[in-house]
């Protein structure tokens, strides 16, 4: 909980930006939303989120791709094409003045009457908004301890995780009990007791020089960084087998990272307790995290 003048001090910065909401650009400390939204009343929505790096909207199209697909499966239809989308999203980023950013795109069904019923809902509600955000964990540049936790992952028969939803309870529940254990992130297994993925980043882990991440039959989001790191792994020559991994493999392991555009690339020195490898970041992780780097801001 943020006590009052970490509030009144997070309240103050956020007076400063503009955001997009329903076709007009408008100040953060503004109401933007109705307190009838489904998005608000039953998570009823989607979301991306994008980085900026200097002048490149990092991904931003395979963002607006997932987006709309997790969209369509919700039955949810965006008022407006992907380029126009594109077009709000840089220029809510110009507005703001911002070199590095951290962008949240959000559309919600809408609101209207109260009830689970969407043809209660009268159209789509569109948000956009952008910051200066430092990476999940940058404040611990060694590495980051991890517990696999009791809390599953929602199987992929009930809710397809492919599509991005704004129904992260159970990812939230999972951070929970993370952090009341005294560890700084949750590695969720799947109903079948595989590993599936952190609270809010996909995981890899590296074994007799082979890079290992489980796939997308696990249960887990098909996130855009994730597929980043197989491209690059690629090109450096990498092996990249995408399986199922239990709990044994990440304690036996000679490397593990998590990978999320929040996140970036964050090495996960400790699982449950367990030293992984030397207990730091690996050189397989170093490698792929440099080029990521470059690859973000284009150099």
């Amino acid at each position: 909980m943020l006590d009052d003048e970490k509030l009144k001090e997070l309240n103050a910065q956020r007076s400063s930006l503009v955001i997009y909401v329903n076709g007009k650009f408008q100040s953060a400390s503004e109401p933007a939303v109705s307190a009838f939204d489904h998005g608000l009343l039953y998570g009823d929505g989607v979301y991306e989120a994008i980085r900026k790096y200097g002048s490149n909207i990092f991904r931003l199209d395979d963002h607006l791709d997932r987006l709309y697909e997790s969209a369509r499966t919700l039955r949810i239809n965006i008022p407006m094409k992907k380029s126009s989308f594109a077009e709000i999203i840089r220029e809510t980023v110009d507005r703001n003045k911002l070199a590095d950013s951290y962008i949240r795109v959000v559309v919600t069904r809408g609101y209207g009457k109260m009830g689970v019923d969407p043809r209660n809902c009268i159209a789509p509600t569109v948000l956009v908004m952008a910051e200066p955000r430092d990476p999940l964990f940058s404040q611990s540049p060694k590495g980051i301890k991890a517990k696999i936790v009791s809390i599953r992952r929602i199987p992929r028969w009930s809710l397809d995780p492919r599509a991005k939803t704004l129904n992260y309870l159970n990812q939230v529940l999972a951070k929970c009990e993370a952090i009341e254990s005294g560890f700084e992130e949750a590695i969720m297994l799947n109903e079948e007791g595989f590993v599936s993925e952190a609270s809010t980043e996909n995981l890899f882990i590296v074994r007799k020089d082979k890079l290992q991440t489980p796939s997308l039959s696990c249960g887990i989001l098909e996130g855009i960084t994730r597929r980043v790191v197989i491209e690059i792994a690629a090109q450096l020559k990498i092996k990249v087998d995408e399986t199922n991994l239990t709990p044994h493999d990440l304690y036996n392991a000679e490397e593990v990272f998590v990978t999320g555009t929040a996140a970036e690339l964050v090495p996960v020195v400790d699982v449950d307790g367990v030293q992984i490898g030397e207990g730091k970041a690996g050189q397989t992780f170093s490698k792929i995290r440099e080029h990521f780097l470059k690859l973000v801001y284009g150099t």
